[in-house]
């Protein structure tokens, strides 16, 4: 299935609004929808670390500033 979007033309805002439909949409069925295999493999990763005591966790609020840093 070919679908274009006037991209171009759209805001912002115009842009979130037609992604939060698409993500609603897909929650509809969340078991349709598999993980790759990499990311059973992240999880597995941090699961260990957490149990060996060697897990670092970053508060919410430093964790999204660092990343807006990175993206700028």
């Amino acid at each position: 299935m070919d679908i274009s979007l006037p991209l171009d033309k759209m805001t912002n805002l115009d842009k979130i609004a037609v992604m939060e439909k698409i993500w609603d949409d897909l929650c509809r069925n969340p078991e349709a929808i598999s993980s790759p295999e990499w990311h059973r493999k992240i999880l597995q990763a941090r699961e260990q670390d957490i149990k060996k005591g060697t897990a670092e966790f970053t508060d919410f609020d430093c964790a999204r500033e660092r990343i807006r840093n990175k993206t700028k």
